[in-house]
This record gives C-alpha cells, structure tokens and sequence, in this order.
C-alpha cells in the first residue's frame, strides 16, 4: 500500500508517473481540502478535482487545473451581467453570519457567484454541481468524492483529507483572506505574516484517509509545505498517524530555490526557512528525502538525489523511482 498526500500541482504532477513504479490498485490519494471554497452555492474542491481530471485523463496540463478544452460561456455570461449592472467584481465574500450557516463543509469559505473571481470551466462546473448535489442529498464528501473518482474512471482510491470543514485563511497586515482570494485574486501578491488553518482543531481525519496512513508508506511530493500540506497537518489525528507511517518527501526546493508558486513566501510567514531545510523542519516525521542533484542540504535523515523538476510523465516516473529508492532506505536504517 502506499499513499500520497496532494495539494497543489507537485503531487499530482509526480502522480503522472508514479502508478507505473507503484500499483494503482494499491494506492490511495488523500487530497488536501483546506483550499476548497463554495462559489455560487457550488462546493469547488480544487486539488481534489486536479487528481480526478488527471485520473480521467482530461486535466489540463497546461495549468494543471481545470478540465483541457473546457468552455467558459457560463462564466463570460457571469462577467457580462456583472458589467452591464455594475456589479464590483469579486472576490464577494458573503456576509460573516452567512460563512457558518448552510453547508457545514463550507464553512468560512463562502463566495458569492456574482463577477465569479474564479474561472470555471462548462465541463468543471457540471462536477461542482454534481458535488453539491450529492452532499444536499446526505453524502459525506469522502462518499462523494469517490463516486465522482469512478465517474471519471480513477485507477486509484481518492478521498479527502476530512469530511470537516478546514479552510486555509491568509493573514496580512491589513486583514484576512482565503487562500484563493490570495492566491486567483491577488495573484499572491499581499504581504504574509501568517496562515490559520481555520476549523482544524475541531477537525478528524476522514476515516478512509486515516486508515490509508496509519502504519503505511506514506508519500509526499514537492507540493507546497504550507497551504497544499499544512492543512492536513493541522488535523490532530492525520498529523498523529505520520508519526507511525513510513514517510518520504520530496523537496519543492533545490536548496533556497523553490520551484514555483508562493512556498517560499508563506513558509517564511509561519516561521520557516524557505528552503529544503525548512521543508525537514517542517516535515519532522518524514523518514527519508528525494532532493534535487543541485540540492547539497545537509539532512539527518536518509537522501535520495535526482533530477527533480517533472516537466512529463517520463520525468515524474524518474522521481518516483527515487522516491522507491528512499523508502527501501528507510527499511536498510530501520
């Protein structure tokens, strides 16, 4: 058995080549939900949908979010209708009483569908539906995010971190936001001065994603330590089994170079050094490492050097072989 923790664009994108070093009908996907937001009355749940797409052979990976030739016209209309009526574009939160009320799951994390701050696809849109048709209809999200992964014919088992709502909120010196408006909105551009994983100390793990950790190969790819890993870290019960799981992580950084998105930035805002060290720092239950041939960090835990930047499927497959190369390390010390 072996489990990978996703968020972001670095698991998914080590996914692309890991099931032919690793068996898919052994292998269980725990997605990250703390950047889940609802839009319109729709639960969007984005780097659940990544691995979905990408398991169904539709992601665009020219983004890597999203579905590849999607239509937008539902969106356009909804930037049209805001313009001529001189509607504020977004992001529009709804109001503080309305972020607790209604879906559970949605908590703090409530957008209105008015100027849509974030671009959905015609065929993506048809998925939140379906999502938030199942929960209205008494599904928890791990029963709703496996009958969409067979809907889009999954070779592997993809649930949620946590049927509780987790949502990752931003700190700047102004004022607080959702990690999308940070993020879609803003581009990442606001100063950080730290992250709150809101909801998580009420939080438990879902059954199926704590079962797929406790005492198992557990993997970590070079997503974002913070916003993609973070929040599943803040679950007491998800953060207690890695201490039990044999774990290998592999650096989104070669040494104090990260390879894209906002790491460094909000690491460096919880008190991290935005580096492969920080990432140990970080990741104290990991076993063992996959860094970068440029990465010299110096770790006190077995290391695997590759070439880590995946550019395709052929790269990906070189970095989980690297990754099976460090868990049999882990067995050698052990």
């Amino acid at each position: 058995m072996a489990t990978f923790l996703s968020g972001g664009t670095g698991t998914p994108k080590l996914l692309d080549g890991a099931l032919s070093v690793f068996s898919p009908a052994e292998t269980t996907v725990v997605g990250n939900t703390g950047d889940d937001v609802e839009l319109g009355g729709l639960l969007v749940c984005p780097d659940i949908d990544t691995v979905l797409f990408q398991q169904g052979d539709v992601l665009n990976r020219e983004t890597w979010w999203g579905i590849a030739d999607d239509t937008t016209e539902t969106h356009d209309e909804l930037q049209r209708l805001a313009e001529s009526a001189g509607l504020a574009r977004g992001p529009r939160y709804l109001p503080d009483e309305r972020q607790t009320s209604g879906r559970k799951i949605a908590r703090w994390r409530r957008f209105s569908g008015v100027a849509e701050f974030m671009l959905l696809g015609d065929r993506d849109r048809a998925v939140h539906v379906t999502r938030t048709g199942l929960l209205d209809e008494g599904n928890s999200l791990t029963e709703t995010t496996r009958i969409l992964a067979d809907a889009f014919d999954s070779s592997v088992d993809v649930v949620p971190m946590s049927d509780d709502p987790v949502a990752s909120i931003v700190h700047t010196p102004e004022t607080e936001m959702h990690f999308q408006e940070f993020w879609v909105a803003r581009g990442g551009e606001p100063e950080v001065i730290d992250v709150e994983f809101r909801g998580s100390d009420d939080a438990k793990a879902s059954p199926a994603a704590l079962s797929a950790l406790t005492d198992e190969t557990v993997v970590i790819g070079p997503s974002n330590p913070v916003t993609s890993i973070g929040p599943m870290l803040a679950v007491d019960d998800l953060r207690e089994a890695l201490q039990t799981a044999t774990v290998v992580a592999v650096s989104p950084f070669v040494e104090d170079r990260v390879f894209s998105g906002p790491a460094g930035k909000l690491m460096e805002a919880v008190g991290y050094d935005p580096s492969t060290a920080g990432v140990a720092e970080a990741y104290p239950f990991a076993d063992a490492f996959v860094l970068d041939d440029e990465d010299d960090t110096n770790l006190d835990r077995p290391v695997v050097r590759t070439d880590t930047k995946m550019d395709d499927a052929a790269d990906a497959e070189r970095v989980a072989r690297a990754v099976k190369k460090a868990l049999e390390r882990t067995m050698e010390v052990a």
